[in-house]
């Protein structure tokens, strides 16, 4: 039985004994609702989660070492020659293994007799149904596909089973346990309770097992390369190791810490007030049917792919930029030599902050609408007029908000890579000037991560280093957002 259908069975099941446990506990009050402790219908989910919870764990565990239990027992039946090959070509060797398994899922009965007579090629028939092979199938890596097939067909056979009959028995035993002064609501109140520490545990752990494989892989890189050289280096210039070669490069983080900020700042200049002032606008001088089709057009914005706005910035925006520079410097020159490379800074911050509008614009629309509606009546209720009123009254009220959206914003900008990638370039570069390309951490993470490569070498471990000090200075940026709009954040009565 497939996960899915068992899963659809556990469902049904745990319906029944929600409808059940409603019934009896219905039956149970003699037709007076306050002669049970808790309402029907927790007694019905009290019912329903024993029906259901012990067999998804069940089902949880037996995913997780079953396959483990599978891989060890056909390995061992692998022959003596292969067993004492090296590991990586063991793991070769079974990694064809499962290939096999799961293309024979795909053969019918005619098929699986040909290949067990011996008249069919298999890895032709293989490939045919999609299941490419890097090497002709021998006598025991069929033996041991086979081997593996059945190994999981009666494992899934048995965890169907007995997932099954735990859940009609705890069922039952959710059942009986039903009486007049039996505490569902509790009960059922403690489940959700620990549902939702576990779901709110699960960011936090997905956070901290980030920041703990970064900093495990980085610190393999700072013991091959200095931190002072890396922090404060001004030349990146990461030379892969060749035949003969033994320079490990220079690994300077200045370069691209400078672009980074230096193009999100460009986004940022774009991003800002066009997303604020239409912000201002939609909250307080446009109407509600404009409202209604400006406010989800704007945000339809944040639902484009990045790698889109790389294309428009590499098709249109870049040549725009480098055509109307040759044209201006002609007018003023006669030389119409470009001075806006098409791949610029200039290019990748404004597309980049075009990107960010919806960001900017829909979180400060949401922060400017929430200042009490009293402090607007209030202010033109006294003579100001409507942009007095803005300006003084509710721009000072939401500015906490406003800037730690803002600042969320930025961090959103400092970790873009495709529109930097196709708008600035990937030259690490030290300079200010606006129209000469530059380019980010993200884009160096992709470069080194690019390719066949073994985190053994600098090379290809600074990614990691590039990784941990983004995600700080992002973490940072965030943290900052959450105190400023603590801080200073407005009480109204």
């Amino acid at each position: 039985m497939s996960v899915s259908l068992l899963l659809s069975c556990l469902s049904i099941i745990g319906a029944s004994a929600f409808v059940l446990g409603r019934t009896r506990a219905a039956a149970l009050s003699g037709g007076r609702s306050s002669a049970m402790h808790s309402r029907l219908g927790y007694h019905g989910a009290y019912a329903a989660i024993w029906a259901v919870l012990p067999a998804l764990a069940l089902i949880c565990a037996w995913l997780v070492i079953s396959p483990q239990v599978i891989d060890d027992v056909v390995v061992k039946s692998f022959p003596e020659e292969v067993k004492s090959l090296p590991e990586a070509e063991l793991n070769l060797s079974y990694g064809v293994v499962r290939s096999i398994a799961h293309g024979m899922r795909l053969l019918d009965n005619q098929e699986l007799a040909a290949v067990a007579a011996g008249s069919a090629d298999l890895q032709l028939m293989l490939a045919q149904k999609g299941v490419p092979l890097a090497v002709r199938p021998t006598g025991y890596m069929v033996d041991a596909a086979n081997k593996y097939n059945g190994m999981r067909h009666v494992s899934r056979v048995i965890m169907s089973a007995a997932a099954i009959i735990l859940s009609v028995l705890c069922a039952i035993y959710g059942l009986r346990a039903i009486a007049p002064r039996f505490r569902a609501r509790n009960r059922v109140e403690q489940v959700i309770l620990g549902g939702l520490i576990v779901a709110s545990s699960i960011a936090v752990l997905t956070t901290l097992g980030i920041a703990a494989s970064m900093l495990s892989e980085a610190a393999r890189f700072f013991n091959m390369v200095p931190a002072g050289e890396f922090f404060f280096g001004t030349v990146w210039d990461p030379r892969f190791t060749g035949a003969g070669a033994q320079t490990t490069g220079t690994f300077g983080l200045i370069p691209l810490l400078a672009g980074t900020l230096y193009i999100s700042l460009v986004a940022m200049l774009v991003a800002v007030p066009v997303g604020l002032f239409a912000a201002i606008y939609m909250a307080e001088y446009a109407s509600a049917r404009v409202r209604s089709i400006a406010k989800p057009m704007l945000e339809v914005l944040a639902g484009i792919p990045t790698i889109v706005y790389g294309f428009f910035a590499l098709v249109t925006v870049g040549p725009f930029l480098r055509d109307i520079s040759a044209d201006i410097n002609g007018l003023l020159t006669g030389s119409y030599a470009s001075f806006i490379e098409a791949q610029s800074v200039l290019t990748a911050g404004f597309v980049m902050g075009v990107m960010l509008i919806p960001y900017v614009s829909s979180l400060s629309d949401d922060i400017i609408m929430a200042v009490p509606r009293s402090l607007r009546d209030g202010s033109l209720g006294l003579g100001a007029t409507r942009s007095e009123t803005v300006k003084r009254v509710l721009l000072p009220a939401a500015l906490p908000g406003i800037v730690g959206a803002l600042l969320m914003t930025a961090s959103r900008a400092l970790g873009e890579t495709m529109i930097v990638v196709l708008a600035a370039g990937v030259a690490a570069r030290m300079q200010f000037n606006p129209f000469e390309p530059m380019t980010t951490v993200t884009v160096k993470i992709v470069n080194q991560l690019t390719g066949d490569l073994e985190f053994t070498s600098p090379q290809t471990l600074v990614a990691f280093a590039l990784g941990i000090t983004l995600f700080c200075l992002t973490l940072c940026l965030n943290v900052y957002a959450l105190y400023i709009v603590r801080r200073y954040r407005e009480q109204y009565e």
